[in-house]
């Protein structure tokens, strides 16, 4: 089973950055779109950016486009989310998750296995 780990989340002021890291240890990584989600209590798991196989290929939510970078290094089974400019409306746990399809997609369905999620808060 694949293990998905997060790490990276923590507490900001508005107009801050934080980098998130997602950490999954297998041959397989590589092979694989990863994605980024979050989740506030009470609403539904909300896309935030997608990346393909390769790395060549990436995808945002429009509410985080042009503050968000998404990146993996597939010689470390790494992937990140740089996160800047936060708002607290960014307020939320946020969750990667590995597809087994090569390009990056935004549903959360296509997404098989997933992380224990990290908190990400930003006060304003």
């Amino acid at each position: 089973q694949v293990q998905m780990v997060e790490s990276g989340g923590g507490l900001v002021q508005a107009g801050g950055s934080l980098r998130l890291s997602c950490a999954a240890p297998g041959r397989t990584f590589s092979t694989s779109a990863k994605g980024w989600f979050r989740q506030v209590p009470g609403k539904e798991r909300e896309f935030v950016a997608a990346i393909s196989a390769s790395g060549g290929q990436t995808y945002y939510a429009d509410s985080v486009k042009g503050r968000f970078n998404i990146s993996r290094d597939n010689a470390k089974n790494t992937m990140d989310l740089q996160m800047n400019n936060l708002k607290p409306e960014d307020t939320a746990i946020y969750y990667c998750a590995r597809t087994p399809e090569l390009i990056p997609t935004p549903l959360a369905r296509e997404y098989g296995y997933w992380g224990q999620g990290t908190q990400v808060t930003v006060s304003s």
